[in-house]
Formats: C-alpha cells, sequence, structure tokens
C-alpha cells in the first residue's frame, strides 16, 4: 500500500500544477483528442481504482471457491 500511496499523491500533485481550463476544457492539449486532460487523470486514478477493486474481489472470490 506504501506505493499505491506514493503513486496516489505523485498524480494528485502533478494534476494541482494545471489550472481548472487546462485540465477541464478541451482542445487545450491536442494529444487528449477530444477529450479533457482532467478525464485522464480520472482515468489513471478513481476509474483505475475501481477497476482493480473489482478484479481483486473476483480473484479473493474464485480463492475462496477452490
Amino acid at each position: 500500500t506504501k506505493m499505491f500511496h506514493k503513486s496516489h499523491s505523485d498524480v494528485l500533485h502533478l494534476a494541482e500544477t494545471f489550472t481548472n481550463e487546462e485540465l477541464f476544457s478541451k482542445g487545450v492539449y491536442k494529444w487528449v483528442g477530444g477529450s479533457t486532460l482532467g478525464s485522464y487523470f480520472v482515468s489513471a486514478t478513481a476509474s483505475h481504482y475501481d477497476w482493480a477493486m473489482k478484479k481483486l474481489k473476483a480473484h479473493q472470490k474464485n480463492c475462496k471457491s477452490k
């Protein structure tokens, strides 16, 4: 969990270096396509954590049934 907390903290600190306009306006960064930079931060944090928790719970359930 130490690595998780450090990684999460690093991402949050990075996000804080951008303005709300940079994070949530489309077209600011061409490399994100039609999305926003903020959506990339959501994907790298909350959405990824939700996905990982579902995978871990499924794995735990699978291990218990064996």
